[in-house]
């Protein structure tokens, strides 16, 4: 009985030290973007669908920079009203020039939102990005990293790569690897691939740099329930799980015991985009240190205006066109954010 109360007493103490403590929240973030394209060729691009032949032009594409950055500016504030995401990794982006008029954007501008983009092979010519609030995050380096063809077969075919950005949030050294890996249009074998691809570039980072805090984003084009995500990138559903060269997947439960997801198929919800995260970036076993940054919650990002009213696809999110028609919508996807606390000094 005394143990027991000795028990009590000391966890009791444990708690309101630990309630006492004051701490600073961050955000980070993935959005796809669905074909931001600007009115201009860009040559040796199949970008024909969004010119104006074919009907995509000035006022739309200014709808569509308001629209997204709206939902970008947004992202982070039920939790952050006035501060919004430190970075958000974003996919299906043209081109430098959508992501300088993106940012100029009021809602982003505001802000002083930077981005980094580089360029890559994609035939239609959509690339990853990040955008960035650099009073939270700090850019020291990025790249490029090619998707790599493992079936000789396609080793002409060029996709997207994989942007990894290396920078400071919160002191402390974090690197985002943005992703867009291959469609469902292609066998799982392509997406396994590049799960494969994206383990051994984190694998390098952390050989190197042990402490460094690594998220892995982006529309994975699979659940988290798939082998690419289970089996090749090795996430773990549940934190006491993850062990050393494993990532932890907070989306794991929200598609598998809730049933939400980020975008629709057949009026059946998938969850292609996630955030994993290396597990220094976890408090196991019951252990509340926040002295580095540490995993808090996750949300998909939900807004009613995000959402078809009517229709055939009501209640999927309202897309920018559909059946050849101008919704002025957003995207088919849904937003994600991840929070992270750090313990105040």
């Amino acid at each position: 009985m005394k143990k027991q109360l000795l028990l009590a007493i000391l966890l009791f103490v444990s708690l309101a030290s630990f309630a006492q403590k004051k701490f600073s929240c961050y955000a980070v973030g993935f959005y796809n973007q669905e074909n931001l394209f600007d009115t201009c060729h860009d040559k040796g691009k199949n970008d024909y669908e969004y010119l104006p032949a074919r009907g995509w032009n000035g006022l739309k594409y200014s709808h569509k920079l308001h629209n997204m950055s709206k939902v970008l500016a947004e992202m982070g504030t039920d939790v952050l009203p006035n501060v919004g995401c430190a970075f958000i990794g974003v996919s299906e982006v043209e081109n430098a020039r959508v992501m300088s008029d993106l940012v100029a954007q009021p809602a982003l501008a505001k802000r002083g939102m930077k981005y980094v983009h580089i360029e890559g092979p994609d035939r239609r010519g959509v690339d990853c990005a990040l955008i960035y609030n650099p009073q939270l995050f700090q850019v020291t380096d990025s790249k490029l990293l090619p998707y790599v063809q493992e079936l000789k077969k396609d080793s002409a075919f060029f996709t997207r790569g994989f942007l990894t950005v290396t920078g400071k949030l919160a002191d402390d050294d974090v690197t985002v690897i943005v992703c867009h890996w291959p469609s469902r249009f292609s066998a799982g074998f392509y997406r396994e691939s590049a799960a494969r691809q994206v383990k051994a570039i984190k694998d390098s980072i952390l050989h190197a740099f042990p402490t460094r805090k690594v998220f892995i984003m982006g529309d994975l084009n699979d659940d988290p329930t798939n082998a690419s995500m289970t089996q090749y990138l090795k996430c773990k559903p549940e934190v006491d799980e993850v062990g050393e060269g494993d990532m932890y997947n907070p989306w794991y439960n929200l598609l598998v015991k809730q049933g939400v997801g980020t975008l629709t198929y057949k009026g059946a919800w998938n969850l292609f985009d996630q955030i994993v995260m290396t597990p220094n970036l976890l408090n196991q076993k019951g252990k509340k240190d926040f002295s580095t940054l540490k995993y808090w919650k996750n949300q998909i990002f939900r807004r009613d205006y995000l959402f078809q009213t009517e229709g055939k696809y009501k209640g999927s999110p309202k897309r920018t066109s559909a059946g050849g028609v101008w919704l002025d919508g957003y995207s088919d996807h849904l937003p994600v954010v991840v929070y992270l606390l750090k313990e105040k000094k």
